[in-house]
């Protein structure tokens, strides 16, 4: 079943609305009360090579205890325009949320594209056929592995989720305030240089094939999409034309619209529905 929430007191505009594999060698250490494990993703020559020498992806991989643990574990892929990332806010800063309900974290640090965007979404696609493969020693349920991301992160995560094989698709998808479309006019324009180059001339065909919404169909998993209704950087209706396209394909899907909180409010307590929000994310979760 689909779902919008509106939270608050909250109107969409009549306008929004119509508009259209090995074993990579791995470092164990304790942060805080929490088990931590940071992994080198690929563990020596990545399946697509980075722009950047030396460049490497990691996992910083957090597990719930023992005697709360579900199974389920969710990747999380922070935003930041493909140009960084934004680790703390939108990654480590979710560790607590999930690890308390029992979900395993595992943060991101992917490779940025710098114009290559196979990288990055080689290494989103690695990190879930990592922790599928590792489900037996971290106690994870293969058929229960999410991806998580925002904005730029949310982009990555949705491509993952409607374009993947069959191995490195996530089961579910929880999206913030992501950057959907690529088509100029559109998009958000400094995640679409990043993620193209800067200097390349794209074709429109090109930047369609990395439009989320155009890529739903009945494999893709359901979703949680969460925004908030001033976003200026990457407005809503980027969320909303993905939410639409699960619909149309009956997948399960949630849109929680929040009335105002901008752009990147992401695990932020100062964030005005910051506690709200997190009684939605563990309804949903707990909806499956």
């Amino acid at each position: 079943m689909s779902m919008i929430h509106l939270t608050k007191i909250l109107s969409l505009a009549a306008a929004l609305l119509t508009t259209t594999t090995f074993c990579p060698a791995q470092q164990s250490y304790a942060s805080g009360d929490v088990k931590a494990i940071d992994v080198d993703l690929w563990g020596g020559s990545p399946r697509v090579k980075s722009v950047e020498k030396g460049d490497k992806a990691r996992l910083h991989v957090y597990l719930p205890a023992d005697s709360i643990a579900t199974g389920r574990a969710v990747v999380i892929c922070p935003g930041g325009s493909y140009a960084g990332l934004a680790i703390d806010n939108e990654g480590t800063g979710w560790v607590p949320f999930f690890n308390n309900r029992g979900i395993a974290a595992i943060v991101l640090e992917y490779r940025l594209p710098r114009g290559k965007k196979e990288v990055p979404i080689s290494d989103a696609e690695q990190a879930i056929r990592y922790v599928r493969k590792k489900a037996a020693a971290w106690k994870v349920n293969p058929r229960d592995v999410g991806i998580m991301g925002s904005s730029a992160g949310g982009h990555l995560a949705s491509v993952v989720a409607t374009q993947a094989p069959a191995d490195a698709r996530p089961d579910f998808q929880i999206l913030f305030y992501p950057v959907i479309s690529m088509v100029k006019g559109a998009t958000h324009i400094e995640s679409h240089d990043n993620f193209f180059g800067k200097k390349k001339k794209v074709k429109e065909k090109d930047e369609e094939q990395y439009c989320s919404d155009l890529r739903v169909s009945r494999n893709t998993p359901r979703a949680c999409i969460l925004l908030a209704n001033d976003d200026t950087v990457v407005p809503a209706l980027h969320g909303l034309n993905y939410f639409k396209a699960l619909q149309a394909q009956k997948v399960p899907a949630t849109l929680l619209v929040y009335p105002d909180g901008g752009h990147g409010f992401g695990s932020q307590k100062e964030f005005a529905y910051h506690f709200e929000m997190e009684l939605d994310l563990q309804a949903w979760l707990e909806s499956f």
